[in-house]
């Protein structure tokens, strides 16, 4: 799923934007505030996000939360269930930190349908069009 968004973000159409990828065990907060939109990407675990997004979290919170407010994301969570625990948990915390969602989440829930990875694209290349354009 972010191999497709990433794909998306890259399209060759879409010029003026640089897609940097970063796992999220080696994100820090001078990534969150170097760039101008983020897509975050999770696995469920156990009905909550993974504990790699839940450590990146807890890294760049307080040091970006004065200095990231209305950053413009979009979520991807791979869920065995339905999701909603994970997308709780982390709505909760970018509550908190006042970032602007673009883009519904989209959480592929259950058994797999690769026909998700087109709507991952899509996303990838909806937010850098409007990144592009200007328009986030």
């Amino acid at each position: 799923m972010v191999e497709a968004a990433i794909a998306g973000a890259r399209d060759p159409e879409i010029h003026g934007v640089d897609v940097v990828v970063r796992d999220a065990l080696a994100a820090g907060p001078e990534d969150v505030l170097a760039c101008d939109a983020v897509i975050l990407g999770t696995p469920e675990n156990f009905g909550y996000m993974s504990g790699a997004i839940k450590m990146f979290f807890e890294t760049i919170y307080y040091p970006c939360l004065e200095h990231s407010q209305g950053l413009p994301y979009a979520l991807l969570i791979r869920a065995g269930n339905d999701g909603e625990g994970a997308l709780t948990s982390m709505q909760r915390i970018i509550t908190g930190l006042r970032w602007r969602e673009v883009a519904p989440p989209l959480i592929a829930a259950g058994e797999f349908d690769p026909a998700c990875l087109d709507t991952c694209r899509e996303l990838g290349m909806s937010l850098a069009a409007g990144l592009e354009a200007g328009i986030f």
